[in-house]
């Protein structure tokens, strides 16, 4: 396969059999949820500010038994806990700033309100400067400290298993597979993140009729949440001899890692079959039953990989994609109102149920959720996938705020 990003990862296998995206347990930090109020005043009235004195009191409370915390020799010994610790006092900390900005700019207009009324003219008219730009600063400051008090997604923080599947299109829309997988591959690198490749089924042509793969690394989830949909794209394909444009379609799916401690599979609720790999050659390939099959008897869920020569490596990989299937399940099930919402993500592939379009022609990206449309197709592609997935979490927080 060309531009193959893996050295160690034999590309072949009959892939996984369901799209399942899931939530996580809460992080160490439990943010607080917003209250209610205005977002901010207007430049000519009296600054409404909200009355957090309580939960910023509380949060300093919080930021000292955590500092406590992180000194404790116990902890330094568990690098884990140390870990989750530190991330927690770092998220923690930027929210206390949140609210130092917020009482600073709030003191500058306070200050500058004061000499508005001075005798001297002048000097009340650069207070009355000073004083449009405090409040510009002030409203500024609300707003991202209302942000920052959103109730937080217990799964930013996760790991997260990504599946991509060709949709409408054949070859083509296999072939757009892999462009997205190397798309993500792409932006993961640039952030610093691990990819980890867990199941793939390759074409004859080098796309992907299905590809899953594990992404590591600092808040993760955050960021990939927003990519699960149909994804379009608008080209002429490489197969095409009349030079005619197709639409084709891909489906992706996020699902935010399990841990073992948060799906428990029981042996008697497994089964596990193993047989023959099949696919492109290798030393293991038909000659030893290293292919896993893993089947959970209660939901009927089944997850096959048979990238690893290894047995045991094909086996825990499987029960990764299983668990994080299993855990997002349990999710739908107490969340019935974000069934809705998840049917509309993966949909079935159709090129009519689309989030994003890719046109090639016009070097054109559109998200069509927000109404986002971008002239810079081949730098996305490339990985710069911040220059969407910023705006579409600023949209959501917005609507969020929209709810308090």
């Amino acid at each position: 396969m060309p531009n193959r990003p893996f050295r160690d990862a034999a590309l072949g296998g009959d892939g996984l059999s369901e799209t399942w995206p899931g939530p996580a347990k809460s992080d160490i930090l439990e943010k607080p949820c917003a209250a209610a109020g205005p977002s901010g005043p207007g430049p000519a009235t009296e600054p409404d500010m909200l009355d957090l004195t309580d939960k910023y009191a509380a949060l300093r409370a919080r930021q000292n038994e955590l500092e406590r915390q992180l000194a404790d020799p116990e902890t330094l010994r568990d690098r884990k806990r140390y870990v989750e610790l530190s991330r927690a006092h770092r998220e923690l900390s930027e929210l206390v700033e949140a609210f130092r900005r917020r009482d600073r700019a709030a003191e500058r207009v306070d200050q500058a309100r004061s000499l508005i009324d001075a005798a001297d003219a002048e000097l009340a008219a650069l207070a009355e400067e000073e004083a449009r730009s405090a409040e510009a600063e002030l409203r500024h400051a609300e707003t991202e400290l209302q942000l920052r008090l959103l109730p937080a997604d217990p799964r930013d923080a996760k790991n997260t298993v990504v599946e991509i599947r060709a949709g409408t299109g054949g070859e083509e829309a296999a072939l757009f597979a892999r462009d997205l997988f190397q798309m993500y591959v792409r932006y993961a690198e640039a952030k610093g993140w691990k990819v980890e490749l867990l199941s793939a089924s390759p074409t004859d042509l080098g796309g992907f009729k299905e590809v899953i793969f594990l992404v590591c690394g600092d808040r993760v989830y955050s960021r990939l949440k927003f990519e699960g949909g149909t994804h379009r794209v608008q080209r002429v394909p490489a197969t095409e001899a009349q030079g005619r444009i197709h639409t084709s379609a891909v489906t992706v799916a996020v699902m935010a890692e399990a841990e073992e401690v948060e799906v428990e599979l029981r042996p008697e609720a497994l089964r596990i079959d193993v047989f023959r790999s099949s696919g492109p050659g290798g030393q293991s390939v038909n000659t030893t039953d290293s292919a896993v099959r893993a089947t959970h008897l209660p939901t009927g869920l089944v997850v096959t990989c048979q990238d690893e020569k290894s047995q045991h490596k094909n086996k825990a990989k499987a029960l990764k994609v299983l668990r994080a299937r299993l855990l997002d399940l349990e999710d739908r099930r107490r969340q019935a109102e974000l069934t809705a919402e998840r049917r509309q993500q993966v949909g079935t592939g159709d090129r009519s149920l689309r989030i994003r379009t890719y046109n090639f022609p016009q070097n054109r990206v559109t998200d069509h959720r927000i109404n986002l449309t971008l002239y810079n197709l081949e730098e996305i592609l490339a990985g710069d996938l911040d220059s969407i997935i910023t705006p579409l979490g600023t949209h959501y927080q917005t609507e969020a705020l929209k709810a308090l």
